[in-house]
């Protein structure tokens, strides 16, 4: 599934979604009927109305191939023992044949709800920060049990808005109004909630499965860290919207399917 020609100054990138069949709380996950389509190609249809020039579902199963083909969505093969999406993207970034230079953005095969306009803003933000090798998403976190959530990814970042750190932990750390238990969010800075969509030049995308992995990436169970422990930056575009929720167990499934029948 491809794209028009750019507009509104946003560069064109490609949009590569990983999809895994396997899935330990949602079995065959991407196959999951949403309003009559499998999730993989309500994700890639949601994608395709960005600004991306193509958009690409990288599957681990012929059986998502076909799904995909079936309803005109772009799709190839990748091996079925990646570690991690960023390994699986890795490969699809050399079976396309993609430029050093190059835009990716991830968008996540269990996200049917992403908004086009964050996946152009990624993009676009990636673009115009040369330094960094990466972007990605983060909001306002406007909920205290929210902030203490460990399966709640948070982020700090500095003055130029890139990433100093991601943690599962409330961060950043009030040190008097939390002496007492965490009940009100901190004033400032705003407690960041990250999203995970990212934008990579594809040169990086290749490189970065070959790094070491990092301590605090394996005590963190947060494979971004790795980036910034090997010294590279992280451009992060704070929306003012909230990203749709995911999906990722039954129970969210149910909700997204509420979601798309009441529209």
């Amino acid at each position: 599934m491809t794209h028009g020609p750019n507009g509104g100054g946003a560069p064109g990138f490609t949009v590569l979604i990983p999809a895994r069949l396997a899935s330990s709380r949602l079995p065959d996950k991407p196959l999951a009927d949403i309003a009559g389509l499998p999730m993989v190609v309500r994700v890639a249809q949601a994608a395709a109305a960005s600004l991306a020039a193509r958009v690409v579902v990288a599957a681990d199963s012929t059986r998502i191939l076909e799904a995909c083909q079936s309803h005109g969505i772009a799709a190839l093969l990748t091996r079925s023992d990646h570690q991690s999406g960023s390994d699986r993207l890795a490969e699809a970034c050399v079976q396309l044949g993609l430029d050093d230079d190059d835009l990716v953005v991830n968008v996540q095969g269990d996200e049917p709800l992403i908004a086009p306009e964050m996946i152009d803003a990624c993009a676009a933000l990636l673009r115009e920060q040369p330094d960094c090798v990466m972007a990605t998403v983060a909001h306002a976190i406007e909920d205290v049990t929210e902030f203490t959530n460990p399966n709640v990814v948070k982020v700090v970042l500095d003055a130029a808005g890139r990433a100093l750190y991601f943690s599962r932990a409330p961060i950043g750390w009030w040190r008097d109004g939390f002496a007492d238990g965490i009940h009100a969010l901190p004033a400032s800075p705003t407690a960041l909630r990250h999203v995970g969509l990212y934008a990579y030049r594809a040169g990086y995308l290749r490189r970065f499965p070959t790094l070491p992995v990092a301590p605090l990436e394996t005590l963190e169970s947060l494979e971004q860290l790795r980036v910034l422990w090997h010294g590279e930056r992280i451009a992060v575009h704070v929306s003012a919207e909230r990203p749709g929720p995911g999906v990722d167990t039954p129970e969210d499934l149910a909700r997204v399917r509420a979601l798309f029948k009441a529209t």
